[in-house]
């Protein structure tokens, strides 16, 4: 068979994964990690935390496992963990939730989107508004449900949309607003007016808004405000979060989808036939994540803004024009006056250039509208802080090409 059929070439084409041949390309995160493996490089490509979480999530796991919750959860996710993201949701802001109608556990942040979108896409016809960059699975899972994508540029330095272009963007045709925030790959935080905008125009175009917020308690100057606690929204609002970002544990793939019970419900009929459920032991051990105290949440922000500083210093002395990040993981910088023209060639060079790697944000637009983002690269700051003090004295000696 010279070509296989199927939908994974959409997946793959509106990941950017299509090579002009047909086939299938690894994803840039791939490549870049193995780049930093060749070379030694240091990699602050990937948005993945070289340490463990908390000790008594660890334990609670380990516990888990001795007392033989190794076999299938509810569907839905055990009560207990369902009930801790409820408490969750109440403690933090103010949401009311059913947690046995109003929750559900997904395998990690990943999984819930996917679900998501195939439950509520219905036609070829429909279209999901999403704020460009975007994070790459938005366009894969998009293009599978075969919805279609409709980017709203996010423009340097500060990364906030142009209200009367977001405007354009949604009209009946919307059948998702998919937002990020705070976002991953600009690091911003939408401001109020912007996510106050995205209510009033779910309303008008009968739209419904997924949120993902798995970068909630990564918030840098102030708390995080979900937009299902703005006025009117909860009524049309799926919130999608994880364990990964907030506990340093992204590889137990433990995520959740909250919202009212008949999109929480449609959402299930399509991820009881993805996965089924996950890993039984972390449930229960996410659970006594979300219950820490509420000191270990303000760690959680403050120790990841004095890293973005850090890294954020080290960039800007090697000489990067740098957008201060809001929240999350990641750092954007224009590499233009180091000489850049290609922010993917760039990043191809700089391990040998500088020992470090970085991500083009050009791997997280569209094709056409590349040339918006051409030199700007992203910086993950999710390392010990020794690595990113050796990652900016690696950078310091880095000169213009």
């Amino acid at each position: 068979m010279h070509q296989l059929p199927g939908a994974w070439q959409r997946t793959a084409r509106g990941a950017g994964l299509l090579a002009p041949d047909g086939s299938s390309v690894p994803t840039i995160f791939a490549e870049m990690s193995a780049l930093a493996a060749a070379t030694g490089a240091l990699n602050l490509g990937q948005g993945f935390p070289d340490e463990d979480g908390p000790a008594p999530v660890l334990e609670a796991a380990r516990d888990a496992i001795a007392r033989g919750v190794n076999q299938y959860a509810p569907g839905r996710g055990f009560p207990d963990l369902l009930s801790a993201v409820a408490e969750h949701q109440r403690r933090f802001y103010g949401l009311e939730l059913d947690p046995q109608r109003e929750v559900l556990i997904t395998v990690g942040a990943t999984e819930a989107l996917a679900a998501t979108l195939l439950a509520l896409i219905d036609s070829p016809d429909d279209e999901v508004v999403v704020f460009e960059p975007y994070y790459d699975s938005y366009a894969a899972c998009v293009a599978l449900s075969g919805a279609k994508l409709v980017p709203v540029p996010l423009q340097w330095p500060d990364f906030q949309p142009d209200l009367e272009q977001l405007a354009s963007a949604v009209t009946d045709r919307t059948r998702v607003i998919l937002v990020n925030d705070p976002h991953n790959p600009t690091g911003t935080v939408f401001t109020r007016e912007v996510l106050d905008e995205l209510v009033r125009l779910a309303h008008r175009h009968d739209a419904i808004i997924v949120t993902d917020e798995v970068y909630e308690h990564l918030v840098f100057d102030g708390p995080h405000v979900p937009i299902a606690t703005l006025p009117g929204a909860a009524e049309r609002t799926l919130s999608i979060s994880s364990a990964g970002k907030t506990f340093s544990l992204t590889g137990w793939k433990t995520g959740w989808v909250t919202g009212p019970a008949e999109l929480v419900t449609a959402v299930l009929a399509v991820k009881q036939f993805l996965t089924y459920v996950g890993g039984s032991p972390f449930q229960p051990a996410i659970a006594v994540g979300l219950r820490l105290p509420d000191a270990f949440f303000a760690s959680v922000a403050s120790e990841m803004a004095e890293k973005a500083q850090l890294l954020g210093a080290g960039l800007r002395a090697a000489g990067f024009d740098v957008s201060t990040p809001g929240g999350s993981y990641f750092t954007v910088v224009d590499a233009a006056p180091l000489g850049a023209t290609d922010a993917d060639a760039f990043c191809r060079e700089l391990p040998a250039r500088a020992g470090v790697v970085g991500i083009p944000l050009t791997a997280f637009v569209s094709p056409a509208h590349r040339d918006r983002y051409a030199t700007l690269v992203r910086f993950a700051a999710c390392k010990r802080v020794e690595v990113l003090a050796e990652a900016a004295e690696r950078l310091a000696g880095i000169t213009v090409a």
